[in-house]
């Protein structure tokens, strides 16, 4: 199986990093997999270096074979990897060209690997830019506050795109370090149920929330408890954007740390005088001491 392999990989969830041991750094049989994948420096890069070897390999060629460029300085690589250039692009100034039946091949052999080169990262390039991308922005801290008589963790989250979303979904789910009966210790992911997971119509934002009651697998847990077992919480969601026509999704996690046990997220949306909904996402994370049992003053079904 043609597959380069390395000792580590990094998955990453969010901010949160898995790492990985023998699995697949790159197939050869999947390489639009790796393209899309790249960063855009690193894409560009890549990019660059195919192109340049690409070149190199037909400059090679044409020093090998003495006297298959017309007007190509007698051992002069660079003049041989200049028209290695402009034949792969298809230019052709007219002042260096193939003269040789073993030259035309090769030049031959290169224009065609110069078409396919082009259309192929073309379309890598436009996939790439068309990739739609989620454009989310999540509170920096989950809260735990007391909702209708009950701990409840929340999630606040908005739409950081003036567009309104379609069909969002949610979920939230929770790693938590143990110790086994034999003393190793293991991770146990756990779903959290949500109070609504699901909404029609996202144009503003939405707190989930998951109830800490004896059925919670985070029943009785404290800011010292989460800690204790490295507890780490992981939201996706899912959209459909309709100015793009396309579902988005998108990924955030929290550690122990970021999980805030006694606050509350304050209200962001307030009615101007002439009536007019503003909903401020610059204060999507500002909390609050959790000293009222109520949701966000009346906006429990607006916020979505």
């Amino acid at each position: 199986m043609a597959v380069w392999r390395r000792r580590d990989a990094h998955v990453r969830l969010g901010s949160y990093t898995l790492r990985m041991k023998g699995v697949s750094a790159f197939d050869i049989r999947d390489p639009y997999h790796l393209a899309v994948g790249l960063s855009w420096p690193q894409f560009f890069a890549a990019l660059l270096f195919l192109y340049l070897c690409v070149n190199l390999a037909f400059a090679l060629l044409y020093w090998l074979v003495p006297g298959s460029v017309v007007n190509a300085r007698p051992g002069s690589f660079a003049d041989d990897l200049f028209f290695s250039i402009e034949t792969l692009a298809t230019v052709g100034y007219g002042e260096l060209y193939p003269a040789a039946p073993i030259g035309r091949v090769i030049a031959t052999v290169e224009i065609v690997c110069g078409l396919a080169f082009t259309a192929i990262m073309t379309g890598l390039t436009f996939v790439r830019f068309s990739r739609p991308r989620a454009c989310m922005i999540f509170a920096p801290s989950a809260v735990v506050a007391t909702h209708n008589g009950a701990p409840t963790l929340m999630v606040r989250f908005g739409n950081g795109r003036a567009s309104v979303l379609t069909n969002a979904s949610a979920q939230l789910n929770a790693l938590i370090s143990e110790t086994k009966p034999d003393g190793k210790p293991f991770r146990r992911a756990q779903e959290l149920k949500l109070e609504r997971s699901h909404v029609p119509i996202f144009p503003l934002y939405w707190t989930i929330m998951h109830v800490l009651d004896e059925e919670s697998p985070l029943f009785g847990y404290d800011a010292a408890r989460a800690a204790q077992v490295d507890l780490q919480l992981f939201v996706t969601f899912e959209a459909r954007d309709a100015t793009l026509a396309t579902g988005i999704h998108e990924i955030q996690n929290y550690d122990a740390g970021q999980i805030r046990f006694g606050e509350r997220y304050r209200d962001l949306v307030a009615v101007t005088d002439d009536g007019s909904v503003v909903a401020d996402l610059r204060r999507l994370g500002e909390l609050e001491p959790d000293d009222r049992d109520s949701p966000e003053q009346g906006w429990t079904e607006l916020e979505i």
